[in-house]
């Protein structure tokens, strides 16, 4: 054997070791995956206690306590001062009102006869009165004489008092009513209401006298007090239950924000297999954070995993091409021009993997471009139908190398749209690769398209492996691959999607396992008017004769 078929040869073993040893290593990458998938991960953020120490006074609680809390205290309070505040005047007022009863005009009725006469016979006037008093037990009487002194009391006991020292009556004296109700403490230190009656005057104008009716306020007191003992104890008690509530009730808002504080941190150190304990929390607006807090670590943990699965893959489908290129480069600078078959052939793989790596970088770049949103369409006017004949037509040669079938059925009249020629294309030649990628020898892929009152309808079936029901929603979705184990970057959907939806368009896949898979786009076109062809062939039979004539 000659020097140039030892090496292609060998070129053939470099290539068929490098390819062997790719497929295992996509096995292994999958079987790794599968048993991480498995193993199920459940680290969770577990119940923190409930009342921990650095809860208290501190963020939300802080908040609660100096805002919620502080005023709940001062309403309460201030409830309380007012109840203590009507109730003493309302118990002082009834006694006022009871004692100046007694202060009426039956008593000027009563002295006014005498306020003329001799001492003496005040005096005794003065003592009948208090005698007839039947109020004793709770209202002490006090006649006064023209002099100021004390002359009876209704107690019996002397008393040295002067009227000097008797504000009530020098305001009484002063009073137009002559009637005056007054709050202090008598000599002995006891808290008394007094209501003083002046006498009318003697005949000389000069002071006759006055009537002084008292009672004591140590029941009534004592009635406030223990009233307001009652009231701020039942005021502590409520402001301790509400205050316990209260902490209750915000540490079981500030426990799961806490966890959820806990488990965003974990998520921004890159763990993705945290997870917030919401089982048992009820439906409320936490318990729901909480459950979509678990749900988007579950989608992150998903992309994750799809993004490391696409790197993995792009370095596969970039060391192939880059093996083969550089293998058959050696070779090359190894013949020196001896073999020109060999030449030919190495030359033809080297340009078919520089495409592929540039159909691959040029795919890349979409996906920046859709991840950026500065995927742009150079619109103009286009012929869709035309773009799927020639993307099809671009097919047939691998059909036959493929061992695949491809059918073709459109209507033949234009379906023009506003749109991206070279997108549009790109859109079927991606949907295309596919149906051969994942189809078997023997295979059949069918396109057909149909145009129904401004609705352009494209199917694209073939006959290969199918989708897997739970990978069906997914396979539009940027990185995922449903099968791991055939080349492709995982992004060609996407894009696909993203540019079907710049057109207006819809993108559907339905898929069944080991029968197949079908694309439908749809996509909206401008309504043609298409003129029998019948009438098109007489027109130009009349063009025709008219032209023989003027010959």
């Amino acid at each position: 054997m000659d020097k140039g078929g030892l090496n292609l040869e060998k070129l053939r073993k470099t290539n068929r070791v490098d390819i062997k040893a790719n497929i295992k290593e996509k096995i292994a990458d999958s079987k790794k995956v599968v048993a991480i998938d498995k193993k199920e991960k459940s680290v969770k953020i577990k119940d923190k206690k409930l009342f921990s120490k650095n809860m208290f006074l501190t963020g939300i609680t802080k908040r609660w306590a100096t805002n919620t809390l502080l005023v709940t205290a001062l309403v309460l309070l201030v409830l309380v001062a007012a109840c203590i505040f009507f109730v003493a005047e309302y118990y002082r007022n009834y006694v006022v009102t009871y004692v100046s009863g007694y202060a009426n005009e039956s008593v000027v009725t009563f002295f006014a006869p005498y306020v003329d006469g001799s001492d003496d016979v005040f005096y005794q006037k003065a003592k009948e009165f208090t005698n007839d008093f039947s109020d004793k037990s709770r209202v002490e009487v006090q006649v006064v004489d023209r002099y100021g002194d004390v002359a009876v009391s209704s107690s019996g006991f002397k008393s040295d008092e002067k009227i000097e020292d008797m504000e009530d009556v020098n305001k009484a004296l002063k009073s137009e009513t002559g009637i005056h109700k007054w709050f202090g403490f008598n000599q002995s230190g006891e808290h008394i209401v007094s209501v003083a009656m002046v006498l009318p005057e003697n005949s000389k104008g000069d002071f006759s006298g006055a009537v002084r009716f008292m009672t004591s306020l140590k029941g009534v007191d004592d009635q406030i007090v223990s009233f307001s003992i009652i009231l701020i104890l039942v005021y502590i008690v409520a402001l301790f239950f509400v205050s316990l509530s209260g902490v209750f009730f915000v540490q079981t808002i500030v426990s799961p924000l806490q966890k959820i504080n806990d488990t965003a941190k974990l998520i921004a150190e890159g763990n993705y297999d945290v997870r917030i304990d919401s089982t048992g929390k009820g439906d409320d607006e936490v318990a729901d954070l909480a459950r979509s807090i678990n749900t988007m670590i579950s989608e992150i943990a998903v992309t994750d995993k799809m993004k490391n699965d696409f790197i993995s893959t792009v370095s596969h489908e970039l060391r192939t091409p880059l093996t083969a290129i550089k293998g058959w480069g050696e070779m090359l600078k190894e013949l020196d021009g001896e073999d020109r078959e060999i030449s030919r052939r190495g030359t033809e793989v080297i340009i078919n993997e520089s495409e592929r790596l540039s159909r691959l970088v040029e795919e890349l770049l979409d996906f920046s471009r859709m991840q950026n949103g500065n995927m742009t369409l150079r619109l103009e006017k286009i012929d869709v139908l035309a773009e799927l004949d020639e993307a099809v037509f671009v097919f047939k040669e691998r059909s036959k190398r493929d061992g695949i079938e491809i059918k073709y059925n459109a209507p033949e009249i234009p379906a023009p749209m506003m749109g991206d020629a070279n997108r549009i294309k790109q859109v079927f030649v991606n949907v295309l690769d596919n149906a051969f990628k994942y189809n078997k020898q023997g295979g059949l892929v069918d396109v057909k398209a149909v145009v129904d009152d401004g609705v352009l309808t494209i199917n694209i079936s073939d006959t290969g492996c199918g989708i897997a029901p739970e990978d069906l929603p997914n396979v539009k979705k940027k990185f995922y691959k449903a099968n791991l184990q055939v080349r492709g970057s995982g992004i060609g959907l996407a894009v696909v999607d993203e540019i079907i939806k710049l057109h207006n368009g819809v993108f559907e896949i339905n898929s069944q396992v080991d029968v197949g898979t079908t694309v439908t786009i749809v996509l909206p076109i401008e309504k043609v008017n298409i003129e029998p062809v019948t009438s098109l062939i007489e027109e130009m039979m009349v063009s025709e004769n008219e032209q023989k004539q003027m010959l």
